[in-house]
């Protein structure tokens, strides 16, 4: 039977649904991108801001006509949208054959079974623990690069965040079974492993009694195949000593952190639930460039949080054009049902939350331009991605950029490359937001 697979939202749901293609494939599912052939049609869902639970909807709103009219005979809904919307999906549309919340992703055979046989099916296990993961995984990166979840779920609690009543409690994966995923990526050419979590700081408190990032990146610097490993998702009032020495002396481990900090005024930060304040933030910045000079410092940041007030926007804006982050995303507020933020007064109107995130992004533009023109002259290593049309040129990404959210390096040369090489590369040339470089 012919399966089309649709993930939406972020790499950790990403990550579920390449073990669920793995599986299905496992069972001699076809893995198809056409939906009008496709037998069984499996949408892994997002709802953690408006936007995705919109898109999330959306997607199985188009899938469900297949149902009804195409040759689709099984329309399964998993994932978060799955998991916060457990009986309405099943009212509202019934079309949807099957709904698998964020700790049943295993069960995606059981339920295809089921439905195949005339019956409805969904299931929600207990937000606790982790799903065992059989050996097998199609990844859908192109090959060399992979991400690694290394935990489940999240204790936080920020006002504005709905993941902890998605995703439950935090849970670590057991190291010994994310060095044998990892093994298993090397071995199938995966060169770049991106270390993906809700937040990657406090892995192993739950299982080992103590935070064990550090350990983990010991363990996966010496797994032979491996040219880079990535850190994303380090909340920074957990960042600590040992992790910041990982960080420098493991050679495979890039001299990048992603750090989201969402805010650098107090007042706000404390309303949103963080556990940072101004001078911690800027304490963690300055300890993780003095040990790392050459360090590429990547967050994010919310814009319009109720009650924010146009003094707390200027001093935001003073704290990106004195910081000069080498990456950074800012988003406005997005007020979603159950969270306490979503009832907190003063919400912001939605067109200032939209000219405070322009503001935000032009700064940074500006921030990252001077940034690029420094790199002119320096030599890096970058992994190449793909080619450019029609001219003697590549697209390729340096240790300072992630996959699909960071710049890119154009490699000139008439060099013939593959997709997965590692090329050093001389900057001739910056864009905003990307490189330009010359085969060395």
């Amino acid at each position: 039977m012919k399966v089309l697979f649709i993930s939406l939202g972020c790499d950790k749901n990403l990550v579920d649904s390449e073990f669920m293609l793995g599986k299905l494939t496992k069972h001699q599912y076809t893995v198809t991108d056409d939906e009008t052939e496709a037998d069984v049609i499996v949408i892994n869902t997002c709802c953690f801001i408006h936007d995705a639970k919109e898109e999330s909807i959306q997607s199985v709103l188009e899938m469900a006509r297949y149902r009804t009219e195409g040759s689709c005979k099984a329309l399964i809904v998993c994932g978060c949208l799955a998991q916060r919307y457990q009986d309405e999906i099943l009212t509202e549309i019934p079309e949807v054959d099957a709904v698998l919340g964020t700790n049943s992703t295993e069960r995606i055979i059981e339920a295809i079974e089921k439905v195949l046989q005339g019956e409805k099916y969904q299931a929600y296990d207990p937000l606790q623990g982790i799903e065992s993961r059989e050996a097998g995984r199609n990844v859908s990166t192109g090959g060399h690069y992979a991400h690694l979840k290394i935990a489940e779920g999240c204790d936080k609690h920020c006002t504005y965040c709905i993941i902890p009543s998605i995703r439950g409690e935090y849970r670590s994966v057991p190291m010994e079974e994310l060095i044998a995923q990892t093994r298993e990526l090397a071995a199938g050419g995966v060169k770049e492993l991106i270390l993906v979590a809700q937040e990657t700081t406090m892995y192993g408190v739950d299982l080992y009694g103590k935070k064990s990032l550090h350990l983990l990146l010991n363990e996966l610097n010496q797994i032979p195949g491996l040219y880079w490993i990535r850190l994303m998702y380090c909340y920074p009032e957990e960042i600590y000593d040992e992790l910041i020495a990982a960080i420098r002396d493991n050679d495979k481990v890039c001299h990048y952190i992603d750090m989201p900090i969402q805010h650098i005024n107090s007042d706000i930060l404390r309303r949103m639930g963080r556990r940072t304040d101004r001078q911690m933030l800027i304490d963690k910045i300055n300890a993780l460039r003095d040990a790392i000079p050459d360090i590429a410092l990547r967050t994010t940041l919310i814009c319009g949080f109720p009650g924010e007030t146009e003094e707390q926007h200027e001093e935001l804006m003073q704290f990106v054009n004195d910081t000069e982050f080498d990456r950074l995303g800012a988003f406005t507020y997005s007020p979603e049902e159950n969270t306490p933020a979503a009832e907190f007064p003063d919400q912001i109107d939605e067109e200032i939350k939209e000219e405070w995130q322009a503001d935000v992004m032009e700064l940074q533009e500006e921030v990252i331009m001077d940034k690029n023109e420094d790199m002119i002259g320096r030599e890096l290593y970058v992994m190449i991605e793909g080619k450019v049309a029609d001219e003697n040129a590549y697209i390729g990404r340096s240790y300072r950029d992630a996959p699909d959210i960071d710049g890119y390096v154009f490699v000139n040369t008439d060099q013939e490359l593959m997709s997965g090489d590692f090329a050093k590369v001389k900057i001739i040339g910056a864009y905003e937001y990307d490189l330009i470089g010359e085969l060395v």
